[in-house]
């Protein structure tokens, strides 16, 4: 296993991380298997994971405590906070304020039996909140202790920037990473996320590499999805009418056969091909999936496979605007229409 800089927080970061999101509620059921899975990573070369504080409503985080146990200094240690862990109750409880980061860390701190989380992530942009709020209360808690480093997560590039001009003119610490989502089917971050983590220096972890399970070719054309992948339990998450996706993933699947990988090795090692990226994001569901994703960790493409990739999906581009994860509050109807009675 390689490792990286994660940008200038002078931490070295694994060049695949371990991303937890499905283990526990939200896909493995199996705790003992979660624990193995967390650990086999870890022998595996590993030292990156990551999870958040609304996966599961806070049981994510307890799983990776109970897996990681006496071996918490061995990893880089990243979790985040913005979305409602319980939805439906104080409305204060969620987003970026103030208010709610203080409560947040001390919940998440509590929740994954640490002193302290090495990354610390806005899980999304909140546009009711002054960016100098949030970059102030994050700082404070570097300087408190209950952090190393804190960073973003899905943030269009101006807010990026803006991040940095709200540092720079309060005297905070200015973000130190950007978790974007980054795969052949989902490369809008190269117009401009991943260029502006280059200019200030940020750490990048991609998240869904595999487009959330299309990049290892087991969702196919007039087929139900497997049982127990994402699309089987997460259809509203599930683009599995996009015919324009489905011929991609055709046409990459022969280009990976052509030269001699899987689908999914070969998709992985294309996201760890961009110089910006810090790591790459795994999330195995089952210990046979990292398996396989271990098994990629060496794989590197030619200049002829990656020209290839780039004639089917070209620089830039993003098959389908939603698996970006965040939309613009600019593009909701009462943002665009003067009148809308």
């Amino acid at each position: 296993m390689d490792y990286s800089p994660l940008g200038r927080s002078g931490m070295k970061v694994s060049k695949f991380g371990l991303g937890t999101m499905v283990l526990g509620a939200w896909g493995n059921s199996d705790l003992d298997a979660c624990s193995r899975i967390i650990n086999k990573a870890l022998d595996g070369g590993i030292n990156l994971v990551d999870t958040a504080d609304v996966y599961g409503e806070g049981q994510n985080e307890r799983i990776v405590a109970t897996a990681l146990n006496t071996r918490r200094d061995e990893v880089v240690l990243c979790t985040k906070f913005h979305h409602a862990v319980e939805p439906g109750k104080d409305p204060n409880r969620q987003g970026n304020s103030r208010r709610w980061i203080m409560r947040a860390i001390d919940d998440s701190l509590q929740r994954l039996k640490t002193d302290y989380i090495d990354l610390y992530q806005v899980h999304r942009p909140d546009p009711t909140v002054a960016i100098e709020e949030t970059v102030e209360a994050l700082s404070d808690l570097v300087r408190m202790g209950k952090i190393r480093a804190w960073g973003t997560s899905t943030f269009p590039a101006e807010d990026l920037v803006e991040a940095q001009w709200a540092a720079s003119r309060t005297g905070a610490i200015a973000p130190h990473t950007e978790q974007p989502p980054y795969s052949i089917l989902c490369r809008g971050a190269e117009r401009d996320i991943l260029p502006i983590a280059q200019r200030y220096g940020l750490g990048t972890l991609a998240w869904s590499p595999l487009s959330g399970g299309w990049l290892t070719g087991k969702y196919r054309r007039d087929t139900p999805p497997p049982g127990g992948s994402r699309g089987d339990i997460n259809p509203d998450h599930f683009d599995g009418t996009n015919h324009t996706k489905l011929t991609t993933v055709e046409t990459l699947s022969s280009i990976a056969d052509d030269a001699g990988l899987s689908l999914t090795h070969m998709s992985l090692a294309w996201a760890t091909e961009h110089p910006a990226l810090s790591t790459v994001l795994i999330g195995p569901r089952t210990e046979q999936q990292l398996d396989d994703l271990l098994q990629g960790a060496d794989v590197t493409l030619t200049p002829d496979i990656l020209d290839a990739i780039d004639a089917v999906v070209p620089p830039g581009t993003t098959i389908n605007p939603r698996d970006i994860g965040w939309n613009p509050p600019g593009l909701a109807t009462n943002a665009r229409r003067r009148n809308h009675s």
